[in-house]
C-alpha cells in the first residue's frame, strides 16, 4: 500500500470515501510518522493519539454507512492557539501551564462537524508573537528543509511554524494556523507549503487565543492549493459568538481552483521593489507574472504609496492590542501562579516568570503607546495610517485590478539562533515586510511555493485579493503552482 501520509488531503478524502483504506489506517500512519519525527522537528507540543483513534473509528463507522462530512476521517494538526475542549491549549506559553479549556473554538468545531480527526496541538511562537518559531516555551520548531549539502537547522517561519513544518514533513494532512501580520504566509513560504489568510471576518475568532483582535485571522496551511481550498471551506462560516464574523455564505472554494486567470488584471506594486532585495526573489516575482500572463492575465503596474508606513504602524497597533488582550493572564483563575507576598506581587511574579522575552517586549511597547500623553502621538496616528493603507488597496481594486502579486518573504528560511536576527528584533520584524499590509487592510492573501533559492530552499509568491474574493486567489495560485511544476518535498533527514 502507498504510504498514506504522502497523499494530498484531497486524495486522502477521496480514498476514504472509496473505501481504499480506513480512517484508522491513515491516522495510525500519521501517529507513527509523528512519533518518529517529532523528537527532531518539535512540531507538536501535544499528541492526542487516543482521541485521534476514537475519532477515526467513528469516521469509519460513518463512511461504512455511506455517510460522512466533507473531511470525514482526514487527520489534521491544530495550532496551539485554538481552544480544544479538554486538550492542552497554551499558546506555547508558560503562563498558560496545564490549561485545558472547557469549550471548543468555533473553527475546530466546524472541522470536527465535517468529520476531521485531531492528531494533536502544534508548536508556535508564544502567543503568536514571532517570525521564526523561536519564542515558544517548548523550544523552536525545526524546518524539515535544509540547504543542499548543509546540515544546519533552519527556522520554519512563524508564528505558525509548527503547522507549516508538520504539513511539509507529512505529519498531518493539513493544519489550522493563524495570521496577524504574516504568520500563515511566511511559514508557508519557508516550508514549500500553501497558506491562505482569509479576509478578516471570514473565519470565527471565537475560542482562538487573542494576540491583536483587529488583525488576527484563522486559515489553513496545506500541501496544495486545492487542499487549502478544501480546508478553508470547512473552517469558514458565520459565528454569532464573534462580533467581527461576517454573515456571508461560504462558497465551495475548491470549485474555484481550476477557474484560471484569463481576463484578470494582476497588479504589481512598485513600492514592494525594496532596496537590497535578493536577485532570486526579484527573478521569481518576474517569473510569476510571466506565468499569469501566459494563462491570459494582464499585468499592470500599480502604486500603494503608504506601504512604507505599514511596518511601523503595524508594530504600534499589534502590541497595543496585545497589551490589552494579555492583561487577563494574571495567575488568578487558570494557568501558572507564582506565589507573592500580596496579590500585586503575585501578579508581578507570575507575569515575570510566565511570559517570554518577546511577549514582554511587545506588552511593554503596547502599554507605552497606549499610555497617557502618547496615545494620540502613536496609536491614533497608526490607526490613521492604517486607513490610508486600506484606501490604497481600495483605489487599486476600484481601478480594475483583480489581484496583486508580490513576493511572500524577503528571503528563504534562515538559521535557528541566527545571531543577526537574535541581536536585532527590528531585523526579525522586517520578515513581515510583504505581509503586514494585508492584515492592516483586512484583505485575503495566499502564499504559494513558486521556486527555490541557490541552496535549493523553497521560495513563495504572495497573491493579495479583494475582500471576500478568496476564490480568485485560489484560481491564480493554482496557475502559479502548476507553472512552477516543482516538487516541494523536503529530503528526509529526520
Amino acid at each position: 500500500m502507498t504510504d498514506l501520509t504522502k497523499l494530498s488531503l484531497a486524495a486522502t478524502r477521496d480514498g476514504l470515501k472509496n473505501k481504499d483504506f480506513t480512517a484508522l489506517e491513515v491516522t495510525e500512519g500519521y501517529l507513527d510518522a509523528i512519533a518518529a519525527a517529532n523528537p527532531k522537528l518539535n512540531a507538536y507540543v501535544a499528541v492526542t493519539g487516543d482521541e485521534a483513534r476514537a475519532m477515526a473509528k467513528a469516521s469509519d463507522e460513518k463512511l461504512a454507512r455511506g455517510e460522512g462530512g466533507a473531511l470525514e476521517g482526514v487527520p489534521l494538526g491544530i495550532k496551539d492557539l485554538f481552544a480544544t475542549k479538554g486538550v492542552h491549549t497554551q499558546a506555547a506559553s508558560h503562563i498558560l501551564d496545564q490549561f485545558k479549556p472547557e469549550y471548543e473554538s468555533s473553527v475546530t468545531q466546524n472541522l470536527w462537524n465535517d468529520g476531521a480527526v485531531m492528531l494533536g496541538k502544534l508548536n508556535m511562537d508564544e502567543f503568536a508573537m514571532g517570525s521564526s518559531n523561536e519564542t515558544s516555551y517548548y523550544g523552536p520548531v525545526i524546518n524539515p528543509w535544509r540547504g543542499e549539502g548543509d546540515n544546519k537547522d533552519l527556522v520554519p517561519g512563524g508564528s505558525s511554524g509548527g503547522s507549516a513544518a508538520a504539513v511539509s514533513a507529512w505529519l498531518c494532512a493539513g493544519a489550522t494556523a493563524t495570521d496577524t501580520g504574516g504568520s500563515i504566509r511566511q511559514p508557508a513560504a519557508f516550508t514549500g507549503t500553501v497558506g491562505i489568510k482569509p479576509t478578516y471576518g471570514r473565519c470565527s475568532r471565537w475560542g482562538v487565543v487573542a494576540f491583536a483582535s483587529s488583525l488576527d485571522q484563522a486559515g489553513p496551511i496545506a500541501r496544495t492549493v486545492e487542499d487549502s481550498a478544501i480546508m478553508l471551506t470547512s473552517m469558514a462560516g458565520f459565528d454569532a459568538k464573534d462580533s467581527t464574523s461576517v454573515d456571508m455564505a461560504v462558497p465551495d472554494f475548491a470549485a474555484a481552483v481550476e477557474r484560471g486567470v484569463k481576463g484578470l488584471v494582476i497588479g504589481v506594486p512598485k513600492e514592494y521593489r525594496m532596496d537590497g532585495m535578493p536577485a532570486e526573489i526579484e527573478k521569481l516575482w518576474q517569473e510569476g507574472l510571466e506565468w499569469l500572463k501566459a494563462e491570459g492575465a494582464t499585468v499592470r503596474d500599480i502604486s500603494l504609496p503608504h506601504t512604507k508606513y505599514a511596518l511601523p504602524a503595524y508594530y504600534i497597533v499589534a502590541p497595543a492590542e496585545a497589551s490589552s488582550n494579555l492583561a487577563r493572564y494574571d495567575g488568578v483563575k487558570y494557568g501558572l501562579r507564582v506565589p507573592g507576598k500580596d496579590i500585586t506581587d503575585m501578579y508581578e511574579q507570575t507575569r515575570a516568570e510566565g511570559f517570554g522575552r518577546e511577549v514582554k517586549r511587545r506588552i511593554m511597547i503596547g502599554t507605552y503607546v497606549l499610555s497617557a500623553g502618547y496615545y494620540d502621538a502613536y496609536y491614533v496616528r497608526a490607526q490613521k495610517v492604517r486607513t490610508l493603507i486600506k484606501r490604497d488597496f481600495e483605489n487599486a481594486f476600484a481601478d480594475g485590478v483583480d489581484a496583486i502579486l508580490t513576493p511572500a518573504t524577503p528571503s528563504a528560511a534562515f538559521g535557528i539562533a541566527d545571531q543577526e536576527m537574535a541581536s536585532d528584533p527590528v531585523k526579525m520584524y522586517l520578515n513581515d515586510i510583504f505581509t503586514v499590509t494585508v492584515n492592516m487592510a483586512g484583505l485575503p492573501g495566499i502564499a504559494v511555493p513558486a521556486g527555490k533559492d541557490g541552496q535549493g530552499l523553497p521560495l513563495g509568491l504572495q497573491l493579495i485579493g479583494k475582500p471576500f474574493d478568496e476564490e480568485t486567489l485560489f484560481a491564480a495560485a493554482r496557475v502559479i503552482e502548476r507553472a512552477a511544476g516543482m516538487d516541494f518535498t523536503p529530503e528526509k533527514w529526520w
